[in-house]
């Protein structure tokens, strides 16, 4: 994969918070500052895990009707198809059932299972469940909802573009998720959210400063807001 970063860049996006990463985006212009992010029907389950990095491998789920034969082999494909997404991975499932959530793919076993495929964390639009035991394996997750039974859950498709919170996601994207939600590095960027992560903290910086300092006021404010826009 061409645009796989370094192991040390994920390591220093892990350091940044989703609203900071965000910030850092929006200094390039590359996409509106209205995309990029999953809307806030996506929560974080686990917000003392702390922060997903990783590469998506995609699917879509059903849990209203019963499984289909070939259901079984198609689990089997998922393991295979995401070992082909560099790590760490995120798993990301839309879930095609009106409403989502009626049956949970993520639980105990599923999680024990991706975990040991590397994934860091877990996304859908749907449910999740068996939440202690997954918190234990260490395990993000995002989802719409919790629920008590997995129902009659199958892939329906998988490797396929998807749309979770809004967010159109493709195998291979580079995601980033803390206690706010989920949004989509994109990879012309990658490598310089770091650099754009300490320029837009030293501006913020200096407001916070000003507002926390005897000296403060409306005057030198709107001053130094000025300078800084200029």
């Amino acid at each position: 994969m061409a645009d796989r970063l370094s192991q040390e860049r994920l390591a220093e996006l892990r350091l940044y918070s989703t609203p900071t990463v965000a910030n850092a985006i929006e200094t390039f212009n590359v996409r509106p500052r209205t995309a990029g992010f999953m809307s806030s029907q996506i929560r974080c389950i686990f917000p003392d895990l702390g922060r997903m990095v990783g590469y998506a491998y995609t699917a879509t789920i059903s849990a209203k009707t019963s499984q289909p034969s070939g259901a079984a082999a198609l689990r089997i494909a998922m393991w295979r198809e995401i070992e082909k997404i560099p790590s760490p991975r995120v798993m990301v499932i839309q879930d095609l059932d009106d409403p989502p959530g009626i049956g949970a793919f993520w639980g105990e076993v599923q999680s024990n299972i991706y975990r040991a495929l590397e994934c860091e964390g877990a996304v859908t639009n749907g449910s999740v469940r068996d939440l202690e035991e997954v918190r234990a394996l260490g395990l993000q997750m995002f989802a719409g909802s919790v629920a008590v039974s997995h129902a009659y859950v199958h892939p329906v498709e998988i490797g396929v573009p998807v749309e979770v919170g809004g967010l159109t996601i493709r195998p291979g994207d580079l995601l980033h998720g803390d206690q706010h939600g989920v949004l989509a590095i994109p990879f012309e960027i990658a490598d310089r959210v770091g650099e754009a992560v300490a320029q837009v903290n030293a501006a913020e910086r200096q407001l916070i400063d000003f507002c926390q300092n005897a000296g403060f006021s409306r005057e030198g404010l709107e001053a130094l807001y000025n300078k800084l826009r200029g």
